[in-house]
């Protein structure tokens, strides 16, 4: 496992202890944290896009993407490094519900351009079920929704409050919550604040050896700009 990884992880469980100590096991939510919850994936929607950092381990070393997500449009842009590996993953990348395209840099910048390339593209079908990557892209594209979850279901299907902290300058609540299709497993955490904003995402996906962590607010937003009439290099 890599550095970053191994250091996202040991940021994790810090952030768990710095918070105060937690129960013994997950408690039922109150009415107010469940609500907060149903209304965590709208608030994304509502805010139109966010600024994300998605870390995705691999046994190979690890890979981190930072850049936009429209909640909107359901497309995200941004650039991918490797950690812990060589530059051959690095570039821009640009996704949307079953497809990703990767533009290769040999010196890939910290922040994506405001305005994609126009050509050198490689387009690809997304493999959610056997890619950690795609898996993580699915999972934040699907952060975002057009009307709150339900409620009444949530606490049915396993929510639960699990702690609570300092999430960059936030007080949030942690909370096991529903998965998001794209190969999730095990359990998945949100940090939420007291009004329904969602600050980081932890999910287990079965192609991984550790879960992915999605935060947000890591950098300003830019708006996203889908590519159009680009012809991704076969």
């Amino acid at each position: 496992m890599t550095a970053v990884i191994g250091a996202a992880a040991v940021a994790v469980a810090a952030f768990l202890v710095a918070g105060g100590p937690g129960p013994s096991r997950p408690r039922a939510l109150t009415s107010d944290e469940v609500n907060r919850l149903a209304i965590t994936r709208f608030r994304n929607y509502e805010a139109h896009g966010r600024a994300v950092t998605i870390r995705v381990p691999s046994a190979s070393g690890g890979l981190l993407v930072t850049g936009s997500v429209d909640y909107r449009a359901k497309v995200g842009y941004g650039v991918v490094h490797g950690t812990g590996r060589d530059t051959s993953s690095d570039g821009l990348i640009q996704w949307k519900a079953g497809t990703v395209l990767v533009h290769p840099m040999a010196h890939t910048p910290t922040v994506a351009p405001a305005s994609p390339p126009g050509s050198g593209w490689y387009g690809r079908p997304s493999q959610p079920s056997g890619s950690a990557l795609d898996s993580a892209l699915a999972i934040a594209l699907r952060l975002g929704s057009n009307r709150p979850d339900n409620a009444e279901l949530l606490p049915q299907n396993g929510a639960a409050w699990v702690g609570e902290g300092q999430l960059r300058g936030h007080g949030v609540d942690i909370m096991l919550g529903p998965h998001t299709g794209a190969g999730t497993s095990g359990t998945v955490r949100y940090w939420i604040d007291s009004d329904g904003t969602m600050f980081r995402m932890q999910a287990g996906v079965a192609s991984a050896p550790q879960p992915v962590v999605i935060d947000f607010d890591t950098q300003k937003y830019a708006p996203v700009r889908p590519l159009s009439g680009v012809a991704p290099t076969p």
